[in-house]
């Protein structure tokens, strides 16, 4: 079924890599979501497609995914636990393999509430750790959750969870961490990493623990277009603190889209120096043009054909 992707490859050679973020529209758009990946192509080793992110109704995000690969961008399909019970998540994953998708992200969800269906019943059957696990499962051992054989080709998955490094208590994040490595993820990606000091904090910490000897990590990147927006996640995104010092630096700008691109070639560039750390996840939603434009003032070479 699947054999290994571009990112496992940069990941299992120790190449820095690079994943950016594409939300799929609320709409039932594919070209919209192909010319998101056309601005990718060549400066990311994959592209994440989310999954309804902030519990809001958009295109299918394991559709937006094959619209992805189409133009040539390695997908990291995203599944929330949120949505589906154990049967509908083992399903997609067949069928996701099946069609050719070679990573897969678990991920609890955003709570419903939060979204424009704030009355939907939430599912919640499995926790994020335990999608791991089972996706581990399928692949490793031919099994479905509940101990059934899968009697054929088994679906061939790099598999990725995610944590907030720079979140109170970093006791709490190490133990969450740990359990997801445990379960089988291969790669993580975090929350955007704004306090340098304390995300370094965690990654020590995390390599003392041995948490990482199994697994990569790939550090979030969050491209500022406004001191509003720095603002914003501030005071309502959890787990995510700007220092002061970046938002004034945005709020004296002239040009603060410029001085969000600056800020995050440098947040690159400190984050190469970190060790442990095995590359960087853009997050650039609803701002694509600005990744390639990162990846080449951060000096990472073009990633295109590799």
């Amino acid at each position: 079924m699947n054999s290994g992707g571009r990112l496992e490859k940069a990941l299992a050679e120790r190449e820095f890599a690079v994943t950016a973020e594409i939300g799929p529209p609320r709409n039932a758009s594919g070209e919209s979501v192909r010319a998101k990946a056309r601005l990718l192509k060549g400066f990311v080793h994959a592209a994440n497609v989310t999954d309804c992110q902030s519990a809001v109704v958009r295109l299918a995000s394991l559709a937006a995914a094959l619209h992805v690969q189409a133009e040539g961008v390695e997908a990291v399909w995203q599944m929330t636990c949120r949505d589906r019970n154990r049967i509908a998540m083992q399903s997609d994953l067949l069928g996701a393999a099946s069609l050719g998708i070679k990573n897969v992200l678990c991920l609890t969800g955003d709570h419903q509430k939060f979204g424009n269906h704030p009355a939907a019943k939430n599912v919640f059957d499995l926790d994020s750790v335990q999608m791991v696990e089972m996706v581990r499962r399928m692949r490793d051992d031919g099994r479905f959750h509940c101990g059934d054989e899968i009697k054929g080709p088994l679906p061939r998955f790099l598999i990725g969870a995610v944590e907030n490094a720079t979140a109170e208590p970093t006791v709490l994040r190490l133990l969450r961490l740990r359990k997801k490595v445990a379960a089988g993820a291969q790669f993580i990606q975090t929350q955007g990493v704004f306090d340098l000091a304390r995300f370094e904090v965690f990654m020590r910490e995390a390599a003392d623990a041995g948490i990482l000897e199994n697994c990569r990590l790939l550090a979030g990147v969050i491209p500022l277009k406004s001191a509003r927006a720095a603002r914003f996640m501030n005071e309502r995104v959890p787990g995510v603190r700007i220092p002061d010092e970046v938002v004034r630096r945005m709020e004296q700008s002239r040009d603060q889209e410029e001085e969000g691109i600056r800020i995050a070639v440098e947040t690159v560039d400190a984050l190469r120096r970190v060790p442990g750390v095995a590359g960087v996840h853009l997050m650039a939603v609803a701002w694509e043009e600005a990744v390639p434009r990162i990846v080449s003032e951060a000096g990472i070479k073009p990633l295109g054909d590799r």
